[in-house]
């Protein structure tokens, strides 16, 4: 009898060592799971952020540099908008002596996936040119469609909203 009741505690202690070893398999899938996906979060407003700043930032002295910067970090139908746009806006700001420094406040993902995502960022700049010499603060409201190309997030799309 005692035999038996030793097999019977060893199989019990098994089930329940399989058991454990299968749930924490499980919570460990899970850990991992929301690491990465909090990972592709932080690339992706990232991404946005710098974006934002980007667009947001120029100075006449260094127009083509900054307006450079914003390229690189564009794609499709938007990167070919802007470079097409890129010189008048150059000479525009060159001649007006603009020189704008912007900051993000808030960004909040709206929607994602794997190769996509759309950001909305609140961010403020403080603009100085020939026409308002002591500066004056605007505030932007942004809408960006991000696509991850390779192992970058790329902005296809930027606006203004609300």
């Amino acid at each position: 009898m005692t035999s038996s009741r030793g097999r019977g505690a060893v199989v019990g202690l098994s089930v329940v060592l399989v058991l454990l070893l299968a749930a924490a398999g499980v919570l460990g899938w899970q850990v991992y799971r929301y690491r990465a996906e909090e990972g592709r979060r932080q690339e992706i407003l990232a991404a946005a952020r710098q974006m934002v700043v980007n667009f947001t930032t120029l100075d006449y002295q260094h127009g083509r540099r900054d307006l450079d910067r914003v390229l690189e970090a564009s794609t499709g139908d938007f990167k070919q908008e802007f470079s097409a746009r890129a010189p008048q806006l150059e000479q525009l700001v060159t001649e007006n002596k603009t020189v704008s420094k912007g900051q993000v406040l808030e960004a909040g993902i709206v929607s994602y996936d794997d190769d996509s995502a759309r950001v909305l960022v609140v961010a403020d700049s403080t603009v100085t040119n020939k026409a308002v010499p002591q500066g004056q603060e605007r505030h932007y409201r942004i809408q960006l469609d991000l696509r991850r190309e390779g192992d970058r997030w790329l902005t296809s799309n930027l606006e203004f909203v609300g």
